[in-house]
Parts: C-alpha cells; sequence; structure tokens
C-alpha cells in the first residue's frame, strides 16, 4: 500500500470507529440492551417521534459520515466496513441481516436501536406520529407491518440489476441507504461501491431535509 492510500486507509479507520463510538453513545451497542438511564434497570422510553431530538441529529451525522467514508474509501475493504456501517445505523439490531455483514470480526456502526423501527414493530429513533415530510420521505408511510415493510426492502435488493434499479420503489429513503449498502458489501468492484455511495449520498440529503422540517 502506498503512503496516500495508507493514509486514506487511516482516515476511513478512523471515521468509522467514531461511527461506534456515536451509535454506542446514544443508543447503546450490540448485546447491552436497549439505552437506558437512572437506576440500574431503567429503560429507554419508546420512540417519541421526537424527530429534532440529539438522539437523532446523532444518528444522521453518523450515517452521513459512514457514507462520506464510503465514497472516499481507497479499497474495497474500506467501502464494505462503511457501507456497514451506514446500514447498521439505520435498521439497528432488531432487523435481520444486522451485524458484521463483511466478515471482518466487528459490526460497524453497532447500534442497538435503529433510526427505523424494526421488523416486529420495535421502536426506532423516529418514529410515528411525526411531520408528514418524515412519514413521507423518512418513515415512508404507514409502519402497521413492520415486517412487511422490511421484506419490501429484502425484495428489492433480490430483484435489483444494473438495468432495473428497483430501489425508487421503496418510499423510505433510509431503506434506500440500506439497499446501495447491500449492493456494496456483495459486489468485488470498488468503483460500483463508489458508485452506490454516490446513490446513498442522495438518500441521506432527503432523510436530514426532512427531518429538518417540511
Amino acid at each position: 500500500m502506498n503512503r496516500a492510500a495508507a493514509a486514506a486507509h487511516a482516515a476511513s479507520a478512523a471515521i468509522l470507529l467514531a461511527l461506534v463510538a456515536c451509535a454506542s453513545s446514544t443508543t447503546g451497542s450490540l448485546g447491552s440492551g436497549p439505552a437506558t438511564s437512572g437506576g440500574a434497570g431503567a429503560t429507554a422510553p419508546s420512540g417519541s417521534g421526537d424527530t429534532a431530538g440529539p438522539a437523532v441529529a446523532a444518528r444522521t451525522d453518523a450515517i452521513q459520515a459512514a457514507v462520506a467514508a464510503w465514497a472516499e474509501a481507497a479499497t474495497l475493504p474500506d467501502a464494505r466496513a462503511a457501507a456497514e456501517g451506514a446500514r447498521n445505523l439505520v435498521t439497528g439490531a432488531d432487523v435481520s441481516g444486522y451485524g458484521d455483514l463483511d466478515g471482518d470480526g466487528e459490526a460497524m456502526g453497532a447500534s442497538r436501536r435503529g433510526l427505523l423501527p424494526g421488523e416486529s414493530g420495535e421502536p426506532g429513533l423516529v418514529t410515528s406520529p411525526a411531520p408528514s415530510c418524515v412519514e413521507r420521505d423518512v418513515l415512508g408511510g404507514s409502519r402497521t407491518d413492520p415486517a412487511g415493510r422490511w421484506a419490501e426492502l429484502d425484495r428489492a435488493i433480490a430483484d435489483w440489476a444494473p438495468t432495473d434499479n428497483t430501489f425508487p420503489s421503496l418510499a423510505s429513503h433510509p431503506q434506500r441507504v440500506v439497499g446501495w449498502a447491500t449492493l456494496t458489501l456483495n459486489t468485488s468492484s470498488l468503483d460500483s461501491a463508489h458508485e452506490y455511495a454516490g446513490h446513498a449520498q442522495i438518500h441521506v440529503d432527503v432523510t436530514t431535509g426532512a427531518l429538518a422540517g417540511c
């Protein structure tokens, strides 16, 4: 690895370590159970729909940092690690496929609670009721069938092809980030990983714009 590549790798690693610290400090890391406050055993309240709170802001900042590291990655393993971080930060531990997806021994973006609700209706950092633009662009509409909503993503990923982008069928822009991250984890091309990061950035921008206000 030449000096420039080594420096880029070190920068990416530093960003990814910061993602773990950020996610853990706001929601609790995988294996620690839900975030707590107060005395032992005190459990954080269910999602309140507070889309302007510090936990939501910290999470969207962490997702943005992950996508930036993914776009700037000097190697495919770095791109995959950053994409894994973005994916885990959106889903949290209550969605299938969460964890160490690139097999490097560490789950980047590790967080018990996701930005979005889990498959069985576990509260995410963003929940209903929420402002109309958040309901539309972040949650993607009704979450009365949370498992079905995540199954829609699984089908879109399975059906995706370079000549058939299925992700516009997903109303939730954070779910589209998960889609592009999953493709990155499965690609053998750094160029493709960078291209997918560019798509993911579009959906991060829509997400942060919606959370900033309609």
